[in-house]
């Protein structure tokens, strides 16, 4: 793969990059309404939303940074995005062009003032997997194997930038009004900052890892401070492959359901009992080794769950509160669902738009058992999500509502729901972390 000798970091120089992504966006509409006249509709947009793919994730990836995250977290989004874009921005996840030798060499000199000949007994200086904050490099001191993740030069400095270039346009894809829009942008903001802070994951990997070790088929690295930085962490090498090259495989139906329920108690014990919860689920992040064992090998993205969020959040888990009415309304003004300046038309939708969302998307917590390779239960959630992405009545309304936590809690259960479908996990225990508690 081709690697970059040169990341773009200053605001004029990444506008212009999105700038001519856009550009090349807008010909592809004008070859879409050509092409609609001589074909058909279906060919026309399936050729617009393959070429759009291509271009917007070609702009992404010499971004690299939260330009490239964004495309990382739309990957997740099956059940909305088309499958164009899911294919394209899946690349995202592990699979981007890496950073050339010497500007690998020349962060080693800037962090640790040596060559990384000179900290290690070998180093490969050729990436064995890229992403969008960081590249992973395979190492070795003392005989143990090692992995190295270096992120990308100038990366931190340019989220701010990246995130006013795009507030504009996500704002009206989202419909979000009002002055208190703000604070969705600063929790994003907040929690990309925070991945770029390697002392803080190196904190947090290893908290988890020790929190979690009780949890059966998981298993974590070993993290080594003195071999770490802000911008550089260092962790034992783990063998295996990632998990969309597990799910792409045959299934093996009884190591599918191992790794679920390994996966499904990693979530909930984080979620229920450390009230922290690894907010970054996507395929990437997950190796799969030849014992079946799952392994987490990315702490970056760590979320707190306050318990004014808790509460509300997981009572409308629970099927009898879903149908009690006045419960129901009550915890929806909790969550900031609801407001108080609501119009007596937007407290009917959004009760009725939560209620069916809610009862449909909690079935697994009304279960002691559920079976997540069940087509039928994702397909609902699929056209769900279509129906109300196609409302007009929703376009019209305001779409700033909610607690700023939802966006990386409700990130974090889609992330997981998806996994657990690509696994074909049967017979998951849905109450089985309650158990280690």
């Amino acid at each position: 793969m081709k690697t970059i000798d040169r990341i773009p970091t200053s605001k004029i120089e990444r506008a212009t990059k999105l700038f001519q992504t856009g550009a090349k966006v807008g010909i592809n509409y004008v070859k879409y309404y050509g092409e609609k006249i001589i074909s058909t509709e279906e060919k026309a947009q399936e050729n617009l939303n393959e070429a759009n793919a291509e271009d917007i994730y070609n702009g992404l990836k010499t971004m690299k940074g939260s330009a490239l995250k964004v495309a990382q977290m739309l990957s997740m989004e099956k059940s909305i995005l088309p499958r164009a874009y899911v294919e394209k921005f899946s690349l995202s996840q592990f699979s981007v062009p890496p950073l050339s030798a010497p500007l690998v060499v020349k962060s080693f000199k800037k962090y640790f003032g040596k060559h990384p000949s000179e900290i290690f007994d070998s180093f490969n200086l050729t990436s064995v997997n890229a992403a969008s904050i960081g590249q992973v490099h395979q190492a070795e001191k003392n005989g143990e194997k090692l992995a190295v993740k270096i992120q990308y030069p100038g990366i931190a400095k340019s989220i701010s930038s990246d995130l006013a270039l795009v507030k504009p346009i996500a704002m009206k894809m989202f419909n979000i009004k009002g002055k208190n829009s703000d604070r969705y942008f600063k929790e994003v903001e907040e929690k990309l900052t925070e991945e770029t802070n390697y002392i803080l994951e190196f904190k947090q990997s290893e908290e988890i890892a020790e929190a979690c070790k009780h949890i059966p088929n998981l298993k974590f690295p070993t993290y080594y401070k003195e071999l770490s930085s802000d911008r550089i962490l260092t962790m034992s090498w783990m063998e295996g492959i990632h998990l969309s090259e597990f799910t792409a495989n045959k299934i093996n139906q009884e190591i599918s359901n191992k790794l679920g329920q390994a996966l499904w108690d990693f979530y909930m014990y984080q979620m229920h009992h450390l009230k922290k919860v690894h907010a970054d689920p996507h395929p990437g992040n997950f190796l799969v080794n030849s014992k079946g064992q799952l392994i987490v090998i990315d702490f970056g993205c760590m979320k707190s769950i306050p318990d004014d969020f808790y509460i509300p959040y997981f009572e409308l888990a629970k099927k009898e509160h879903i149908d009690n009415p006045i419960y129901f309304e009550q915890k929806l003004y909790e969550l900031e669902i609801l407001r108080e300046d609501d119009s007596a038309q937007e407290i009917v939708f959004f009760k009725n738009l939560f209620h069916e969302m809610l009862s449909l998307f909690t079935q697994p917590f009304h279960q002691d058992e559920f079976d997540f390779s069940d087509p039928e239960f994702f397909e609902k959630i699929a056209s769900l999500g279509s129906k109300y992405a196609k409302s007009s009545e929703l376009k019209e309304m305001n779409g700033n509502r909610g607690s700023k936590h939802f966006i990386y809690i409700n990130r974090t259960f889609f992330g997981l729901y998806n996994l657990m479908f690509d696994l074909k996990a049967k017979n998951v225990k849905i109450n089985n972390y309650s158990t280690k508690l």
